[in-house]
């Protein structure tokens, strides 16, 4: 695989999460602005740039995808934050919501040795502390069945496996709620109004907002 800057390498796998939220399987030059924080036209010069290293498919005021190639990169990149991200997690005691930051860090060393030996000294994990699926080595994913908690029946015990949103503010506020990887919970009720739904743990019943419930993601617990 060719070599890319830290830049790059982050444009890669915002282009891939972006990708792989969207239907169309398609991302915007705004999407991508707003994900990276930046203005518009710092975009469109670094997806020139990602372009001519065939790494994306990108005509001007179209929308973008990633090429095989680029398809391929991103999956290494992501494999190695989440791998340190489970590093952090499992031998150093770092919270959940403290891993983000550092694995972002760590996602940029280039060593391959290094990875493979992370990855066999972790026992070769698929799901790092959000959840999150790690490709292997040859760039494939675990499958997941896991839903939206929005998106299940009520009354049906449900486990939650993994989170969609890993920013520190949202994972403090499940932690509020007592709600982490593996809590079992029901959906008692979704209010009309607002789409809130009312939550029962081994705790009293609690309300959840809309869009916290879809940045939860669970699985029947026969299933497992």
């Amino acid at each position: 695989m060719q070599a890319l800057t830290l830049t790059e390498e982050n444009y890669l796998k915002s282009i891939y999460t972006l990708q792989h939220r969207n239907a169309t399987g398609e991302v915007s030059v705004n999407e991508i602005a707003e994900r990276m924080q930046t203005k518009p036209a710092t975009v469109t010069d670094m997806l020139r740039k990602l372009s001519e290293k065939e790494l994306i498919h990108y005509e001007k005021y179209k929308k973008i995808q990633l090429s095989e190639s680029g398809i391929a990169q991103a999956l290494q990149i992501l494999r190695k934050h989440r791998l340190w991200e489970t590093f952090l997690h499992d031998k150093l005691q770092f919270s959940w919501d403290e891993v983000h930051e550092v694995a972002e860090q760590l996602e940029h060393i280039h060593s391959k040795k290094l990875i493979e030996s992370l990855d066999a000294f972790l026992g070769f994990p698929k799901y790092d502390p959000h959840g999150d699926p790690i490709p292997n080595a040859k760039g494939e994913m675990p499958v997941s069945r896991a839903v939206t908690l929005l998106n299940v029946e009520h009354d049906i015990n449900c486990q939650i496996v993994a989170v969609k949103d890993s920013s520190t503010a949202f994972l403090q506020q499940l932690e509020r709620f007592g709600l982490q990887i593996g809590v079992t919970l029901q959906v008692k009720e979704q209010m009309a109004y607002d789409n809130s739904i009312l939550v029962q743990t081994k705790s009293d019943p609690f309300f959840l907002s809309e869009k916290t419930a879809d940045n939860i993601l669970v699985i029947p617990v026969a299933e497992l």
